[in-house]
């Protein structure tokens, strides 16, 4: 009976998450002030994409009443 042979990309998982860990510590983190500016600025165009969506949305249903 031949031994099963581990796949070449196995990993120890103590060293993946020390690995892990290892790469954390390099990533610049945003400052908390960067973090508000940017998350308002994502709800912001979140609107108003929202909001252009929502426009169109209306526009073509009244067209759409008004052919049907």
């Amino acid at each position: 009976m031949e031994k099963p042979t581990v796949p070449a990309f196995s990993v120890n998982p103590k060293r993946f998450v020390q690995e892990v860990i290892r790469e954390l510590k390099k990533v610049t983190w945003p400052t908390r002030a960067e973090t508000m500016k940017l998350t308002a600025v994502v709800i912001a165009i979140s609107v108003v994409t929202g909001a252009f969506i929502g426009g169109l949305d209306t526009l073509f249903l009244k067209i759409s009443s008004v052919l049907y």
